[in-house]
């Protein structure tokens, strides 16, 4: 089969590998349709992730067709299905609490071990979501949004309650999509001028901040001096997680869905008299995939304005070198790999 491989940073070939074969029992082999490029991918081809090991297939946001299911399994050939790449161990604290997207153990396809740049996998029927209602290439941004409604679903705020976002990437924009189905009134905040004209323009958000030495005084400006009932910090920078505790009001909740290697300071007093919570948010659940998919299903999430750049796999080692520094007009761009 055709693969794209990272032989090494900076460095994408398009290779003949060996197919999977048969999957072992409660596995599933499929055929690759549609998968998401996401900033993972990116710095893995930059050589900026810090675990990863070379060489390696990425990709992790998935959508396929099931061709043979092993011992177990109650799939039917040609069945369309998102995969959730969070390959847990079952056993482990968080597992045994029905947490496995924290997993102690966790393996993420296409990161801690070889993912959906290539024709098939073979993935466990437990990691498999049907999907009905759903374009194929739609389904591979299930993913992440999954992440961004994780976030949201963590946060527990009610209908009504005044969200911010802090960055208007993917992940951050996914977030808002499902602040906003939640029944939130959603205000996103983005060093960048384009990226917040940009979800004005493609998903109706009209409230926003610049960030900068003006964005405390808009805050207060915004919500009467109280601050946001919950605030969702998507950037992966550590200063921005730090001045996020200051936009919080009282009694409210700060989301931190990117994950950074600093450590995050901030004020105990600012921190206590506010009695706010830090939540913290990592990849998501079969809850949040199906909540996806239901969603997009009934045109709650515009897939059609999400996906902005589009190849093949024969032009992925092209494209995604080129699109790691040609951000400009880039939200997600999804690789057709199925027929």
């Amino acid at each position: 089969m055709k693969a794209v491989l990272c032989q090494e940073p900076g460095v994408l070939e398009l290779v003949e590998r060996p197919s999977p074969g048969a999957p072992e029992s409660g596995w599933v082999r499929l055929a690759v349709s549609h998968v998401g490029i996401c900033g993972t991918d990116y710095h893995i081809f930059e050589g900026k992730h810090p675990f990863l090991e070379y060489p390696r297939v990425m990709g992790h946001e998935i959508s396929a067709t099931v061709v043979e299911a092993g011992e177990g399994v109650a799939m039917a050939v040609g069945t369309p299905v998102v995969v959730n790449p969070y390959l847990s161990c079952g056993t482990c604290v968080a597992c045994r609490q029905d947490k496995p997207n924290c997993c102690t153990n966790i393996k993420v396809l296409g990161v801690h071990t070889d993912g959906a740049f290539c024709d098939e996998i073979t993935v466990p029927a437990g990691n498999l979501y049907a999907m009905k209602g759903v374009s194929l290439e739609a389904a591979a941004t299930t993913e992440f949004l999954a992440i961004g409604a994780h976030a949201v679903r963590r946060s527990m705020a009610p209908t009504g309650s005044r969200s911010l976002v802090i960055g208007a990437g993917p992940i951050g924009l996914g977030a808002a999509i499902f602040s906003r189905i939640s029944g939130h009134e959603v205000t996103l905040l983005d060093t960048s001028q384009e990226r917040l004209q940009m979800a004005v323009d493609r998903f109706g958000f009209s409230s926003s901040i610049v960030a900068g030495e003006g964005a405390a005084d808009a805050v207060r400006a915004m919500t009467g001096g109280d601050g946001f009932d919950v605030v969702f910090d998507a950037t992966g920078y550590g200063p921005s997680m730090e001045k996020a505790f200051g936009f919080v009001a009282h009694g409210g909740a700060l989301v931190l869905v990117s994950v950074v290697k600093d450590d995050i300071r901030f004020s105990d007093p600012e921190f206590h008299k506010r009695e706010m919570m830090v939540i913290g948010s990592r990849n998501a659940t079969r809850v949040d995939f199906e909540h996806v998919a239901d969603s997009i299903a009934k045109g709650l999430v515009p897939v059609e304005q999400l996906i902005t750049h589009r190849t093949t796999l024969e032009n992925a080692p092209r494209d995604l070198a080129r699109w790691a520094h040609e951000k400009s007009g880039l939200i997600k761009a999804v690789i057709k790999v199925g027929a």
